[in-house]
């Protein structure tokens, strides 16, 4: 009778590191979001793992909204704001009031190569994801374009707009260096009209408050998930 196989060794517990926390897995680019199984299907955005671009001019309310929308959130979802990263910088900051430049171009590629790595991890570990960043329509290859290479093809832009009379009176209640002057704000939010035609859903928030934008951007997310847009 031939001897019994040796017996395996029970396989090792998951490697931890000093602090006792198990590795998790490195994150990877977040996929196109599954469309509705039927079409009388209503996806629900407050359930689903999202990655979420919030686009918009200084003073659109970008950070309020989104940060109101990842607070109340039926599962877990982080706001990653654009600013707050590019300000980890101290010495040399690059100050968006003295002008575009060689220092600013490099910090803000840098702050959002760092947001998308961020993102990419959350999401790596069920977590949802909503950034804020003004992206501008004209430079595609650095802004919608670099947003895409740094999370994936399944983030969700939204541009928010309001009239520019409403950016300019928020814009005014702002301090130190994230108050520009009224003629960079005006065309800034110039330059955003171009996302007009551009086939990305566009909100309106003039005569919304935060709670109000935070509802339609739920409604617009549920459309995307059921027909991913093409960007």
């Amino acid at each position: 009778m031939p001897p019994a196989p040796p017996r395996q060794a029970p396989a090792p517990p998951a490697p931890s590191d000093v602090t006792g926390h198990v590795h998790l897995p490195p994150g990877g680019p977040v996929g196109v979001p599954a469309a509705a199984p039927t079409a009388t299907a209503v996806p629900d955005p407050t359930t689903t793992t999202l990655a979420v671009l919030l686009i918009g001019p200084a003073g659109a309310g970008k950070t309020s909204v989104a940060r109101y929308w990842a607070d109340r959130r039926r599962v877990p979802t982080a706001h990653i704001s654009l600013d707050d990263v590019r300000e980890w910088v101290r010495s040399g900051f690059a100050d968006p009031q003295s002008g575009w430049n060689d220092h600013s171009e490099a910090q803000y590629r840098l702050a959002r190569r760092t947001c998308g790595f961020a993102a990419r991890n959350f999401l790596a570990n069920g977590i949802s994801c909503i950034l804020d960043d003004a992206v501008f329509p004209d430079r595609p290859v650095v802004g919608l374009g670099g947003w895409k290479r740094h999370v994936g093809p399944g983030l969700l832009p939204v541009v928010l707009l309001p009239g520019l009379d409403v950016v300019l009176e928020r814009n005014a209640e702002r301090t130190g260096n994230r108050r520009l002057t009224d003629e960079e704000v005006a065309r800034i939010h110039g330059r955003m009209a171009g996302w007009y035609g551009s086939g990305l859903p566009i909100i309106d928030n003039s005569q919304l408050d935060v709670p109000g934008t935070a509802r339609v951007l739920d409604e617009v997310l549920a459309r995307a998930i059921a027909s991913p847009p093409s960007w």
